[in-house]
């Protein structure tokens, strides 16, 4: 079963890139500098931002429907990213070295399945989760901290 990843959209990001720490507060967001590789994952492109470049921690509304599975959490976005990651059987490096809580939701936006991989194991498990053809997308998060990492369809 082919799979296809996308990192996020950067036009609703775009308009915080390069405002002043106050307006960015406004608006519920920070700038920080990357002071670790890996660590500071960008959910656009899908890679871990170098050391010494800025990212913006923000909040990020992963799963829009008004379901009970309607979900938030913050995330980092590389200032300046303009081009998202879009890749089919790819996994991406940033999401490799990272434990994956992989959810399957339905069309309607509820949750069917759920697996925990890492690894050599995430590209099984993103199959195991598609042989349930109820199943139309699964939302990958960092486990540890809970982000949402990426959006993963059929392709």
């Amino acid at each position: 079963m082919s799979f296809r990843i996308t990192g996020l959209d950067p036009a609703p990001f775009r308009p915080l890139y390069g405002l002043s720490e106050a307006q960015l507060a406004q608006r519920g967001a920070t700038r920080m500098v990357v002071t670790d590789h890996p660590g500071f994952p960008d959910r656009i492109t899908l890679e871990d931002v170098p050391t010494g470049a800025t990212v913006l921690l923000l909040n990020h509304t992963s799963m829009k429907r008004a379901t009970p599975y309607r979900a938030t959490h913050a995330i980092f976005v590389r200032e300046g990213a303009l081009r998202p990651y879009d890749s089919t059987d790819e996994l991406p490096p940033v999401m490799q070295r990272r434990l994956l809580s992989l959810r399957g939701f339905d069309a309607n936006g509820m949750m069917q399945a759920a697996e925990l991989a890492s690894g050599a194991e995430i590209v099984p498990a993103i199959a195991r989760l598609f042989q349930d053809p109820e199943i139309t997308e699964i939302h990958a998060h960092n486990a540890a901290r809970g982000c949402f990492s990426a959006r993963i369809t059929r392709a």
